[in-house]
């Protein structure tokens, strides 16, 4: 065990899914927008070639690996962070489906190649560069979380290069920025289909969405359902539980 794991790492398990992740509290560990992303995108199950933008500790990866025999790019900047996806990769036998590369978002469709690809995910840094409220935030947190070294627009511009016509993109992100995404999504000739927003519990204003593009697609944008997070005993929803402990039924 102590040969994967540095300094203060852990081995969490992602129940759903039979993995494990390598997790710091001081460096990384992945949220559940990160889970709900990796259930909400539509995704090729058999084959197709995937990438996924920001990815941490390689958490959207693995989550995909169990619903997908695609081949699947993980991109993050962090060396750290990238370091972690590695050994993750590794540890759970799965390094002939997940590649993972070191790099910037921004340069990846140069590196990786334009309109290869049909999907792509982003769980991007939500906070605009200047809302830095809590300074004790580590900078591998605080560049994961920040528009530091990209912006939205700019994550949005490379997926879209990364897409074949037709392909599909899907990102996770805060409410208040659904202009922000539509408008750059439209921009860069991803055009909304899906959206999901996802609430604390009943009675609560959303605080995260879920929304899925096609590249060159139609206008014709689906509102799902709401996610509830938690029920009125503040235990997870149904739904919630089963994405991520799996059905225990």
């Amino acid at each position: 065990m102590e040969q994967w794991l540095k300094d203060d790492e852990r081995l969490d398990y992602l129940l759903a899914e039979d993995l494990r992740i390598i997790q710091s509290p001081s460096v990384f560990s992945f949220s559940l927008d990160a889970v709900l992303l990796s259930r909400f995108v539509s995704v090729p199950k058999n084959k197709g070639k995937i990438v996924d933008l920001c990815s941490g500790n390689g958490v959207i990866p693995l989550f995909l690996s169990a619903r997908t025999k695609g081949e699947i790019i993980g991109v993050e900047l962090q060396e750290r962070l990238y370091d972690m996806a590695v050994r993750s990769v590794r540890y759970n036998g799965l390094e002939e489906q997940i590649t993972m590369i070191q790099g910037d978002v921004k340069e990846i469709p140069a590196i990786l190649g334009i309109e290869k690809y049909d999907v792509v995910t982003c769980n991007p840094p939500y906070f605009l560069a200047h809302e830095m409220s809590d300074k004790n935030l580590s900078e591998h947190y605080a560049i994961a979380r920040h528009e530091l070294h990209l912006t939205l627009d700019q994550a949005i511009e490379s997926a879209s290069r990364l897409l074949k016509q037709g392909g599909k993109a899907a990102f996770v992100h805060r409410p208040g920025r659904l202009l922000d995404i539509v408008t750059s999504m439209r921009k860069h000739r991803l055009e909304p289909k899906r959206l999901r927003l996802v609430y604390p519990k009943l009675g609560k204003e959303a605080n995260t969405l879920l929304i899925e593009g096609i590249k060159d697609g139609k206008p014709d944008l689906k509102v799902l359902p709401p996610l509830f997070v938690y029920d009125d005993n503040n235990e997870y929803t149904k739904e919630v539980s089963e994405i991520l402990y799996g059905d225990q039924q």
